[in-house]
């Protein structure tokens, strides 16, 4: 018999279809159960009472509000975190120096601490109880309840997306096409906009819609510092819960329908980066088979 491998791939084992199949459906229960059915009962209370009641929720100063300060708060942490993400990726995949690992055990910090605690840290730091808070107040700076506070919980809890994102892809890439590009006189930031950036594009892309989404969504850490002030501090998810704990449910769940569609458009968006990122690898793959042929 000839030991090809064709007869190899008919050698490896399937597996049971039962097993397949219970596992398959073990999977889409789950989504059915914890995504589906939750994100259709949104939706379906959103519009019970009909669109005009729908529409009419939004039309309240205060959502118009929540709706602003959440769309700020969430592009000024994508800014400030792929500006973070990008400088300590390359830290770590471009140098050598000691405390590497301990720096990228500092960035995995958010996601092992609550963000309950994170919004209570900042409290510390900031209130009126603190040193620096009693500063603050008597130079007429306000962090704690207000704007910066919020932005400083969003950042805090969102952080690690762009960095955990870009560094394992800059470790894959390597550092020869940066070395080389120093050794032929190109600087600094010439070197990261020519090889490094285009490099990295599909990767930052897809970590800032992460880091969108998460900023958009937070909920702990920016109730601890936000103080529930309405047409303030209130983003849209501590909207949806004044409105509900008011037993305005309309309101409530139209209010969550809007966070829901975000969280579907960025779903979207972000599965058309990954099939753009995974075209241009394979485009890539090609071409340098073409120029290993040639």
């Amino acid at each position: 018999m000839a030991s090809g491998p064709n007869n190899v791939r008919k050698r490896v084992p399937e597996g049971s279809p039962i097993i397949r199949w219970a596992l398959i459906t073990v999977a889409l229960g789950f989504l059915l159960l914890f995504l589906v059915v939750p994100l259709l009962t949104v939706f379906y209370y959103a519009f019970r009472k009909g669109v005009a009641v729908y529409f009419q929720a939004f039309q309240n100063r205060a959502v118009l509000s929540a709706v602003v300060l959440t769309l700020v708060a969430a592009l000024v942490s994508v800014v400030l975190n792929v500006i973070f993400g990008i400088a300590a990726a390359w830290t770590i995949t471009k140098f050598d120096f000691k405390g590497k690992s301990f720096l990228t055990t500092l960035i995995d910090l958010p996601f092992t601490v609550s963000p309950v605690i994170a919004g209570l840290i900042f409290v510390l730091m900031f209130g009126a109880q603190s040193q620096l808070g009693a500063w603050l107040i008597a130079h007429q700076i306000k962090i704690v309840y207000a704007i910066p506070g919020i932005i400083l919980a969003t950042v805090f809890v969102t952080f690690p997306f762009v960095a955990r994102e870009l560094i394992p892809l800059m470790e894959a890439q390597g550092r020869e096409e940066e070395e080389a590009a120093f050794a032929l006189g190109a600087g600094g930031w010439a070197t990261f906009w020519r090889i490094t950036a285009p490099n990295i594009k599909w990767g930052l892309l897809y970590s800032v819609i992460l880091c969108n989404a998460r900023a958009m969504g937070e909920f702990g850490a920016v109730s601890v510092v936000s103080g529930h002030i309405r047409c303030k501090t209130n983003t849209l998810p501590l909207h949806v819960e004044i409105l509900y704990s008011e037993y305005n449910f309309s309101a409530a769940f139209a209010v969550a329908s809007l966070l829901a569609m975000l969280a579907i458009v960025t779903l979207i968006i972000k599965q058309a980066v990954e099939w753009r990122s995974r075209r241009s690898a394979l485009a890539l793959a090609s071409d340098d088979a073409e120029r290993l042929i040639e």
